[in-house]
């Protein structure tokens, strides 16, 4: 017990005991309500463009889905590669070259778990888009309200009240469109390749 303690408080498991620490207190939080579960998924991210950090998740197929899931998983993956490697390599070595050494099998640990996390989250990726694809016919014309500070033709996101516990869209501007954090906007059209709603400002679809 001492042994894994001293591996998992060590340098460089230590950076990824530190996230599975807070991801464990958040599920925790969550499984008792105390915080609500992030079932939005990383579309969430308030990004104007596909070239950053959502652009790089989509591409991995590791959007879409909740964040928290996510970070808990690379995390996981990470800290076990780490573990092992301080166990059974790092040990053996001290001072500078140790530390040096360590960062750079954190990096490695990090980018490997990222390609692992999405090979397994791909198939649960699909189930939930699945899940979450809403009956189109009764959603046409309905009203929804920005959640995300812009919505672009690329990312953005909207709450639609239902009537129960709500909605929470993807929704995708017309080109040149500018929608921003609440704004009313209309459910015109379903994009099944992009698994987003087409939607227009509410006061020009009036005056259609």
């Amino acid at each position: 017990m001492a042994e894994f303690v001293s591996t998992a408080l060590g340098y460089p498991t230590l950076v990824y005991s530190v996230v599975l620490a807070f991801c464990t207190i958040y599920w925790l939080l969550a499984a008792t309500g105390l915080v609500d579960l992030d079932l939005d998924g990383l579309d969430a991210v308030e990004l104007g463009d596909t070239s950053g950090l959502a652009g790089m998740l989509g591409r991995l197929g590791l959007d879409r889905l909740p964040l928290m899931l996510v970070v808990t998983l690379v995390a996981f993956i990470a800290w076990f590669l780490t573990y092992f490697t301080h166990l059974f390599v790092l040990g053996q070595w001290a001072g500078w070259l140790r530390w040096l050494v360590g960062s750079g099998v954190a990096l490695l640990a990090f980018v490997a778990a990222v390609f692992v996390a999405s090979a397994v989250l791909r198939p649960l990726r699909r189930w939930l888009l699945s899940r979450r694809t809403p009956a189109q016919q009764s959603l046409l014309g309905q009203v929804a309200v920005v959640r995300t500070a812009q919505v672009s033709e690329r990312a953005g996101m909207a709450d639609l009240d239902d009537g129960g516990a709500g909605l929470i869209l993807q929704v995708r501007a017309e080109p040149g469109a500018e929608l921003h954090r609440g704004d009313r906007v209309v459910l015109v059209a379903f994009d099944t390749a992009a698994h987003a709603w087409r939607v227009l400002p509410e006061t020009d679809y009036r005056t259609l």
